[in-house]
């Protein structure tokens, strides 16, 4: 077993849903109780308790005046990078991930951010222009927040696709690099994680567009998401999907086994660096 199998869960969502649900019910308010005083649905706030569901500003606020609690007693267990335009944006997809049964993700140019260290996820979110140090840090607590995921007691799976571009592209410097692709293998020893190296022998050119995240759900549709330069886009009309599933497959059709892909990184934290 991994240390990814055996963490504690630290997703903030889940700690933020078990105080809800233990302060509900110390206050005898049933979910139908609870959700009548703060004016949003039952199922809402039963989603918020199981942490499949992410909390708005205002769902907050009305619990903690509704419970008797004071400010901030419930929001401060939330990151406070969720405040940025960013992570508002990647709200819903999280939510989209949380309910994921599987995650299909094909990277062409850097590691996938859920399987980022946080020194790697730094050194790309600082290279954008104006970055400013208190905002690619909350950028990266927010990044960081997303692979809580696989904490869970049952996460989903993960089947990851990389280009082997992306095993000699430096990213920060050296270390910081060596350091990620080190994480990548131990990354795979979860019986949860499949980790593949698309070769430079590969002929496929489907994917080198740009990379994506395909959630396979439990009960509801099928969703992507897809990078750009500026920021992220939910696919979740079902013939665009179709059209990333197929990319995908091709993608993976032509990669590598997982255990040659983890002889390739380990060949190359062998190997000299020369940039």
């Amino acid at each position: 077993m991994t240390d990814l199998d055996s963490a504690p869960n630290a997703d903030p969502l889940v700690e933020f849903g078990r105080e809800l649900r233990t302060l509900r019910i110390e206050k005898g308010l049933t979910l139908e109780k609870l959700a009548d005083r703060i004016g949003f649905s039952e199922s809402l706030v039963g989603s918020v308790e199981r942490a499949t569901r992410t909390p708005s500003d205002d769902f907050t606020k009305r619990c903690e005046e509704a419970l008797g609690l004071k400010p901030r007693h419930l929001s401060k267990l939330l990151p406070a990078s969720r405040r940025l335009p960013m992570f508002r944006t990647l709200v819903p997809w999280m939510d989209i991930e949380r309910q994921a049964r599987e995650l299909w993700t094909w990277e062409p140019l850097v590691v996938p951010g859920l399987l980022q260290t946080e020194g790697y996820a730094r050194a790309i979110l600082a290279a954008k222009p104006g970055s400013k140090k208190e905002r690619v840090d909350e950028a990266v607590q927010a990044r960081m927040a997303r692979q809580a995921i696989f904490r869970r007691d049952e996460p989903p799976g993960l089947w990851a696709v990389l280009d082997e571009g992306i095993l000699y592209r430096p990213v920060g410097s050296e270390s910081v690099t060596r350091d990620q692709l080190a994480h990548l293998i131990e990354m795979s020893q979860s019986r949860w994680i499949t980790i593949q190296i698309l070769p430079f022998s590969a002929l496929s050119t489907l994917g080198l567009l740009g990379g994506f995240v395909i959630a396979i759900t439990r009960d509801m549709r099928d969703a992507a998401f897809v990078d750009s330069p500026v920021i992220g886009r939910i696919w979740d009309q079902q013939p665009e999907v179709e059209v990333l599933k197929y990319k995908y497959q091709v993608v993976r059709s032509e990669a590598l086994p997982q255990s040659l892909s983890l002889e390739k990184i380990k060949k190359r934290l062998e190997q000299k660096w020369t940039c």
